[in-house]
């Protein structure tokens, strides 16, 4: 069972909001667009209260060439 969106913290309701606006969010913009320093914490919480998200991994490199990876989300359900 879902919990209503008014019950949550105010980050996963921003969370949810963006998500529904667009289809993906990642750490870089989660922390540009909605001041959200810890996007895996809120998508942990929200998945506490009900929602679905497919989680994928980026495997990218840094501008000296170094491997970074980092998780996009997508809201299933």
């Amino acid at each position: 069972m879902r919990l209503p969106i008014e019950s949550l913290s105010t980050q996963c309701q921003r969370v949810l909001r963006y998500l529904g606006e667009y289809s993906t969010i990642d750490p870089i913009r989660a922390l540009s667009e909605l001041g959200i320093m810890r996007l895996a914490a809120r998508i942990s919480d929200l998945e506490k209260a009900g929602h679905v998200f497919e989680h994928q991994m980026v495997y990218t490199k840094d501008e000296n060439g170094n491997p970074e990876r980092y998780a996009k989300y997508k809201k299933v359900s």
